[in-house]
């Protein structure tokens, strides 16, 4: 739910034209429940940004895949800052918007460095989901650790993605095991690798039993097959492991392991789905973005498993009842609710990063900052701190912070 001033002009407004389009049908079709609004986090050198590169290029963003600090010397298109380009490193956050299938999802792609931990809190505060990344070789590291402390102090709901799977000594397993001991996590695989380090191919899905491996020059051929023999028995295995570890959090599914029956892959998909929202869960997807493998079913993670906006209970501090603590509904027919959470100079001016949790934002409207000045506001009073510069129309400004402008 990220609405945000653009960065590029005329393109900006072209951008706008073709995500309102998008944006009535899916407001016709599904409503807000096919949205999904996540962060992306990690430690330094686990692949975020790659990993987004991926995603953009798999949803349609861009038609051709840049690395980070590539010998093309592009540049992920994330990285947009020189110094990032030039360090190789993410300096600020970085919005974007994708489609994947039906669903509309608003990406962050944050820093890892720890001196930039600061653009992962803001974003996070604002996020209904989030990607935890982890490299399949150094596993939970320091920064790792700190996300993971940022996730639980906004409660939001992640997926981990274990990447980086072709490098000599990747270890899957052994990262999901730091993951139950170091971040207290009630972590299973959902996926097992196909071959690792120079013989990964792809990902066996535990939930539908398929085998899918990445062919083509960017990996988006997927090649969908029955699990290799050599892996059947592994594949039971891990999908008894992951009825275990949903068991312990969900009665239905403890009903089906206690049985000792195998429950369908539609309750078991809404098991995960229940848990994972409650934070009582993470389900742990793998692959290599850079070998562009396992990115696509990460995206199906995420539509299946992460929250729509209306799931994620916000709350605010209502200063006419004495800062009493209510709960705000998404809706625009609301009184309009906000929170400007980024504030960034680009050539074009200020560009101000902010999230609408209810009411509605259109073309010439100004909003008066709270923490401003108190009295002003219970006056209503306006203050101009944000406004919307593009030509938004009343319904489209009422979800413009699910679409970004980008």
């Amino acid at each position: 739910m990220l609405a945000q001033a653009a960065r590029h002009g005329a393109h900006a407004r072209k951008a706008s034209s073709r995500i309102s389009a998008r944006l009535l049908a899916t407001v016709a079709d599904d409503g807000v429940q096919k949205l999904r609004n996540i962060g992306i986090s990690a430690h330094i050198d686990s692949g975020k940004t790659t990993l987004t590169e991926r995603i953009l290029y798999y949803t349609g963003r861009i038609g051709m895949i840049h690395e980070v600090r590539g010998k093309d010397g592009v540049g992920a298109k994330m990285d947009f800052m020189e110094l990032e380009r030039e360090k190789g490193i993410t300096i600020q956050s970085a919005a974007t918007h994708a489609t994947w299938g039906d669903y509309e999802i608003n990406v962050i792609d944050t820093p890892g460095h720890v001196d930039f931990t600061i653009e992962v809190e803001r974003a996070l505060r604002v996020l209904d989901g989030a990607i935890l990344v982890l490299c399949g070789v150094a596993g939970v590291q320091s920064q790792s650790i700190t996300v993971d402390r940022q996730m639980r102090r906004y409660n939001v709901p992640r997926l981990a993605f274990v990447n980086k799977l072709d490098r000599e000594g990747a270890n899957p397993d052994a990262v999901i095991e730091q993951l139950r001991n170091k971040l207290r996590l009630n972590a299973a695989a959902v996926q097992l690798p196909i071959g690792l380090s120079g013989a990964h191919e792809g990902v066996v899905d535990l939930v539908e039993r398929k085998a899918y491996r990445f062919t083509g020059p960017g990996g988006e051929v997927i090649e969908t097959s029955e699990p290799p023999a050599a892996l059947v028995e592994a594949m039971e295995a891990k999908r008894l492991e992951l009825l275990e570890k949903l068991a312990d959090v969900d009665e239905e599914i403890a009903e089906y392991y206690i049985s000792e029956e195998n429950p369908p892959a539609e309750l078991l998909r809404a098991a995960i789905r229940r848990q994972t929202i409650a934070n009582a869960f993470t389900p742990v997807f793998m692959g290599s973005a850079f070998k562009n493998k396992g990115v696509q079913p990460l995206l199906d993670g995420v539509a299946h498993y992460l929250p729509a906006p209306t799931e994620v209970t916000n709350r605010a501090l209502d200063l006419d009842q004495g800062e009493k603590e209510v709960a705000l509904t998404g809706n625009p027919k609301d009184g309009f609710v906000g929170l400007a959470f980024k504030l960034e100079e680009g050539k074009f001016g200020q560009l101000t990063y902010m999230r609408l949790y209810q009411g509605s934002v259109s073309r010439g409207d100004t909003i008066y900052a709270m923490a401003a000045d108190r009295k002003k506001a219970r006056k209503r009073r306006w203050a101009p701190r944000a406004s919307l510069p593009h030509a938004l129309t009343w319904r489209e400004a009422a979800f413009a912070t699910r679409y970004p402008v980008t």
